[in-house]
């Protein structure tokens, strides 16, 4: 094992409010050993689905609560139909994804009980998810009991942006009493392209900058300048930024009371923007880029504008953030749409080439969702597809905070065999 660096088994936990997303990995080696999920935790009926090398499981039964389900993963885990672990004593330790960190973590950390009570206090500025980050971590530590554990901050990768940044144009007593500022979100993921791209240019961090464009159901863009966050798209909640699958993204502060005025609730307008706006309001169609492109293609006028605008609006973040990092060495794109949607690439990179970021057509249709660039070989700025791989970051977080002494040594190692 790596010229003697012990194999650790981490399991990665993505615990929401009725679901249970995991998969493990074997460290330093970043192998996934097989994945799973919970779904429609709480409800009358619900499913586990497991994959490894060994094969498929497939459980429906109902999980009233997350203890329930925890439980059930355990033997999952160990279960010979598609077994990912030989029995839970080999797991070295838990990682976890957390939505929000507010100010207090810049980083990933260890589990403890301040990291907890801070996690909690968090909740406020992340009501549906925080809970069940707790939740997880809880659970694990029932299932696990000793094993330590890693939380991963979605917010954490963003703390580097300055006040420039993070403020909004509010009385400054809201941000003081209520921390009403701007976070980020999609942190881990913007976090691992960017790691991404300096391996495959063969470049350093300190003298590279990077515009990262997480394109999914929600989308993000951020703007990364030697390494670190200085700014990105989504804000107080991930409501902010881009148009996404269902919510709306940007848009004028007063059309909230407009509505309320002409009888739209709070709990209206709050389910028009998350859940009914976005490629599936503007299209009325869906909020599947696939089903949006495939009526625009047979002249659906809705879909057709649908398309314009979405593009328009990342193409919008992109040249702002060109101009706020004076230099872009690459444009990134991940996410569901940014890795598959390779129409949607190009409708973005088409003018932007008076800023230096020139696509190559035919080797963006080409590469659809695969990992490379898509830029001509002169272009200023590379054009990158980067699968994003959020779990993997989260074991190597872990992985590093937990076992350091393990991942200086394989690092010397791997350093020394690039001599």
């Amino acid at each position: 094992m790596d010229g003697g660096v012990a194999e650790r088994r981490i399991l990665v936990l993505n615990c929401g409010s009725s679901s249970l997303k995991y998969e493990v990995f074997s460290m330093p080696e970043r192998k996934s050993l097989g994945r799973g999920s919970v779904e429609r935790i709480g409800e009358a009926s619900g499913t586990l689905s497991q994959k490894s090398p060994e094969g498929e499981l497939r459980i429906e039964e109902p999980f009233p609560d997350h203890a329930a389900a925890m439980t059930r993963v355990g033997a999952a885990l160990s279960d010979p139909r598609a077994r990912i672990v030989d029995y839970l004593g080999t797991i070295a330790c838990v990682g976890h994804r957390v939505v929000h960190g507010g100010e207090e973590f810049s980083k990933s950390v260890a589990i403890d009980d301040a990291v907890m009570a801070a996690i909690e206090k968090n909740i406020e500025l992340a009501p549906l998810h925080n809970p069940a980050n707790l939740v997880g971590i809880r659970e694990a530590s029932k299932l696990l009991p000793g094993v330590p554990q890693a939380a991963v901050f979605d917010t954490a990768f963003h703390q580097t942006m300055p006040p420039a940044a993070y403020l909004y144009g509010l009385p400054r007593e809201l941000y003081d009493k209520f921390k009403i500022r701007r976070y980020g979100f999609h942190g881990t993921s913007h976090r691992y392209v960017a790691s991404r791209a300096l391996e495959l240019l063969k470049r350093h961090a300190d003298n590279t900058n990077f515009i990262t464009c997480h394109l999914g159901n929600g989308a993000s863009i951020t703007a990364i300048e030697n390494g670190r966050s200085i700014d990105t798209s989504m804000g107080f909640t991930p409501l902010e930024g881009l148009m996404m699958g269902t919510r709306s993204g940007d848009l004028d502060p007063s059309i909230l009371g407009y509505l309320q005025e002409r009888g739209y609730s709070a709990k209206d307008i709050g389910t028009i923007l998350n859940k009914k706006s976005g490629l599936l309001g503007l299209s009325g169609i869906s909020n599947d880029l696939r089903d949006v492109e495939a009526a625009a293609g047979k002249g659906n006028k809705n879909a057709i504008e649908t398309l314009d605008a979405y593009a328009h609006r990342v193409r919008k973040y992109i040249g702002a953030y060109a101009a706020e990092l004076v230099k872009v060495d690459a444009l990134v794109f991940t996410g569901g749409i940014g890795q598959h949607g390779a129409r949607m690439r190009e409708r973005i990179c088409h003018r932007l080439e008076h800023i230096g970021i020139v696509m190559d057509y035919s080797l963006n249709e080409g590469m659809g969702s695969g990992e490379g660039p898509v830029s001509v070989p002169w272009s200023p700025t590379a054009i990158l597809v980067i699968p994003t791989n959020e779990e993997l970051q989260i074991a190597m977080d872990s992985y590093t905070l937990l076992f350091p002494a393990e991942h200086l040594l394989h690092m010397r190692r791997r350093d020394d065999e690039d001599i």
